[in-house]
Parts: C-alpha cells; sequence; structure tokens
C-alpha cells in the first residue's frame, strides 16, 4: 500500500464511522475511527519512504502494528506531539483518549454511546483532534 491508499482509507472509514455513529452503533463506529486514526499514522510513515531505499527491517516491523503509541514513534512525529502537548492542554486530553484504542475493540460486544462519541470528538475536533493533526504531517 501506498500513502495515497492510506491517506483514502482514513478518509474512507471515517465516513462509516460517522454513518454508523448516526444510527446507534457505537461498537462499530469505535472500531472505524481506531483504524482511522491508524491509517493517517501509516500514511504519514509512509510519505517519509524514499522510492529507491530499502527501509530498516525494524522499522518495517515496526509498522505492522496497530499500537497507536508505536505508531506515534515511527512516524517521526514525537517531537511536535510533545511540544504541542506541553501547549494544549485540549490537544493532550485528546490523545488520552485516542491513544489507548486497540483493534482488539472488534471483539466488544458492548462499548458505551459516550465512549464512542468523546473518541470520535477527540478523533476529529477541527481544533485539537489528533486526525486533523496527522493530516498536517501525511
Amino acid at each position: 500500500m501506498n500513502r495515497a491508499d492510506f491517506q483514502h482509507l482514513t478518509k474512507l472509514r471515517i465516513l462509516e464511522a460517522k454513518i454508523l455513529l448516526l444510527t446507534g452503533n457505537y461498537e462499530g463506529a469505535y472500531y472505524l475511527l481506531g483504524y482511522a486514526v491508524e491509517g493517517a499514522f501509516k500514511a504519514r510513515i509512509a510519505r517519509q519512504m524514499r522510492r529507491f531505499d530499502i527501509p530498516d527491517r525494524k522499522l518495517v516491523n515496526d509498522i505492522y502494528t496497530h499500537d497507536l503509541n508505536k505508531l506515534l514513534s515511527v512516524s517521526g512525529l514525537e517531537p511536535e506531539h510533545r511540544k504541542l502537548s506541553k501547549s494544549n492542554p485540549a490537544f493532550e486530553l485528546n490523545w488520552t483518549i485516542v491513544k489507548d484504542w486497540s483493534e482488539q475493540s472488534r471483539y466488544a460486544s458492548i462499548i458505551p454511546e459516550g465512549k464512542t462519541k468523546d473518541f470520535h470528538s477527540a478523533a476529529l475536533s477541527r481544533k485539537n483532534g489528533i486526525l486533523p493533526w496527522l493530516k498536517k504531517w501525511w
């Protein structure tokens, strides 16, 4: 997959999650919003790849994860993230909400409406959301 693929999938997962949220399907919305954040990180990582270079094996292995904290590290955005978190408590709070998402949420039969709506807001808030911030770097 390439950067454009990840960007497209991120936008698609956001759209799907919004539809699920509007219809009260909170479990699916939560799950897909997490994949949207993951996709945005992977678009950023793909942007850093050089066309004719073979990437470091550890880097390649680290990319194949769903762990948002690890993807933050691999993306090279940790210094920017720390800087923004220190100066913007709302952004820091949003990261606290988003960072604990796991692909294991696909097995959750109940995810409360409030948790999903909080995640949606933390991920998509125009001013302090994680996805708008990531889109600046992808």
